[in-house]
């Protein structure tokens, strides 16, 4: 039994899905397999008999079953066609599994003959991901009822870790900014993920033109190449900041996430934000939310994503869009120097590129000035206190 499981808080596998690989010590043949399938067979024609192999690969690759598979074929957390949810999203489906039945293993010297050699090389076919050597690690447990457990001969761990660098060099989402007191709408910054025109550049089409009739192709597992709307940043997501009222003890902000590849529909998409007034979310509309603790009791960073049957999937050339009431904090709450602007958003798990601070819609000169000279009062006071105090004496 191999089990796919993902710890990742917000970033989940998408379609085209995993596509397990690894090299086999020996001359290992993989006889049956339920759950996920090996995209070749290769040559058997060195097992001899009746029954022909499932594969005979030194480096086979497994692939998940799609959805709607043949019940007799099926095993448990399987046939999503390679789809993991990020835990914070479902634990259900943030853990994907097959089983294999496999003959002629080579032993282990260092075992006396009585355990399999480990493979290696594994990868889990997923851009960005790059997996560890197996290690032993102690038997896994299984409960089959509410008193037994049963216990497998032996296990094998192996790591993968994410790097955004290592998936690409270019990036894949932006930010723009905007808000009720400034008419000053912050773009995207230009070539925030490619220069229109580059060699890097996606492919894209201008307003109002129709999509080409042949569209990016893809190669067998890959995601097609991702066809744009033209725009100074070229990137295929948009995350919109739009600072919307202010109450005397709240404030409301609009986000809107914008879809500008006309060839993908983004499916269990998440949005990560980091602002310091997260803490004090007091209703949000249209996403679900969660807040992710993870340094201790700072609680900045929260993960929005789509309502089941209702926004879960960001269409092709669509958007998403939601609204949250945040309560002040008396201690930290100001509009000024871009204070009510997020300090990092993340799309799908990548992060996207913001403009830069002194871009930033800035507060209108009365109410700058009216906010200064309120702290230069402030700053007065203990001086005034101390005078009268010295008065007295």
């Amino acid at each position: 039994m191999v089990s796919i499981q993902n710890h990742q808080l917000y970033r989940h596998i998408e379609r085209p899905g995993w596509r397990l690989s690894w090299n086999w010590s020996g001359k290992e043949v993989i006889w049956d397999t339920r759950g996920a399938e090996a995209t070749e067979q290769g040559d058997c024609s060195r097992v001899l008999g009746p029954t022909r192999p499932h594969c005979c690969l030194k480096r086979p690759v497994m692939a998940d079953l799609l959805p709607g598979a043949p019940y007799n074929q099926q095993v448990t957390n399987c046939c999503r066609g390679g789809v993991v949810s990020s835990t914070t999203q479902s634990n259900l489906t943030s853990t994907a599994a097959f089983q294999m039945v496999v003959g002629e293993f080579a032993a282990a010297k260092d075992s006396g003959g009585a355990e399999p050699e480990m493979p290696w090389g594994f990868d889990i076919g997923v851009p960005g991901y790059s997996c560890s050597n197996a290690t032993k690690v102690p038997p896994t447990r299984t409960k089959v009822d509410t008193q037994r457990y049963v216990q497998v001969l032996l296990t094998w761990q192996v790591t993968c870790s994410y790097s955004q660098y290592r998936e690409s060099a270019a990036q894949s989402c932006c930010v723009s900014l905007s808000t009720f007191y400034s008419e000053d709408i912050v773009y995207c910054p230009r070539c925030s993920c490619a220069c229109q025109g580059s060699p890097t550049s996606p492919q894209c089409v201008s307003g109002g033109e129709p999509r080409p009739r042949a569209l990016p192709a893809a190669g067998d597992g890959e995601e097609v190449a991702p066809l744009v709307r033209c725009s100074e940043h070229m990137c295929p997501i948009r995350v919109h900041w739009h600072v919307k009222v202010n109450y005397r003890k709240y404030w409301r902000v609009k986000v809107t996430v914008s879809n500008y590849n006309l060839v993908k529909n983004y499916s269990d998409w998440n949005l990560v934000l980091q602002h310091p007034n997260l803490r004090s979310v007091t209703q949000l509309f249209s996403f679900n939310y969660k807040p992710l603790v993870e340094y201790g009791t700072v609680n900045d960073t929260g993960m929005l994503w789509g309502i089941r049957y209702y926004n879960e999937m960001l269409l092709q050339d669509g958007n998403v869009q939601t609204e949250m009431i945040l309560e002040k904090d008396k201690s930290d709450f100001t509009f000024s120097g871009g204070w009510a602007f997020p300090r990092r958003v993340y799309f799908d798990g990548r992060e996207c590129v913001m403009p830069p601070a002194d871009k930033y819609p800035a507060l209108p000169n009365g109410a700058a000035s009216a906010t200064a000279k309120r702290r230069r009062s402030l700053l007065a006071a203990p001086c005034l206190l101390l005078l009268f105090f010295l008065a007295l004496i």
